[in-house]
Order: structure tokens, then C-alpha cells, then sequence
């Protein structure tokens, strides 16, 4: 799933700044709902990374079952970390 089919399924555009509060709430909701359904791991991770982004995402023990995938989200988690220059402090 591209990020930019990603935006407009869930938020009717690809440009966030034109989002409305309650538009941004709807589709984060939408975006959770269908998180816990989907079965492909590929399209599962690429809706987290974006829940993600968006500071909505599931805790990685709760969105991921294997630990593989889990380790996946934590560098991608870094790695847009130090793109943005903040570290990402785990316990």
C-alpha cells in the first residue's frame, strides 16, 4: 500500500495540512479499525507507520505478534527519529 493511497483512503487527500481536527480523529479511528482486521503483513505495517506518524499507533507488543516485525517497527522508529533529530529512549 502506498502512503499517498494510504492518505486518501483514510483522509480524502494526501495533503494532511487540509485536514480538518475531526476529519484527522475520523480517519485515525478508521485507519485502527482496519489496522486490527488486516491479515497482510505488509499493508498491517505500512498502516502502523503511518498510525505512527500521526502519533496514534498501537504499542508494538499489541500491533505485532512476531518479534521480527516488531524489530522492524523499532528501526523504523529510529530511523524516523534521527531524521528528525530526536532520539527514541526505549526502557
Amino acid at each position: 500500500m502506498e502512503f499517498d493511497d494510504q492518505m486518501r483512503r483514510f483522509f480524502g487527500t494526501d495533503d494532511l495540512g487540509a485536514v480538518s481536527p475531526a476529519a484527522m480523529a475520523s480517519g485515525v479511528e478508521r485507519m485502527l479499525v482496519e489496522f486490527g482486521l488486516e491479515t497482510d503483513k505488509g499493508r498491517k505495517f505500512a498502516m502502523w507507520s503511518l498510525l505512527y506518524m500521526l502519533g496514534s499507533a498501537p504499542d508494538l507488543d499489541i500491533a505485532f505478534k512476531d518479534e521480527g516485525d516488531r524489530d522492524a517497527a523499532r528501526t523504523f522508529m529510529d530511523l524516523l527519529d534521527q531524521a528528525n533529530g530526536t532520539a527514541n529512549v526505549e526502557p
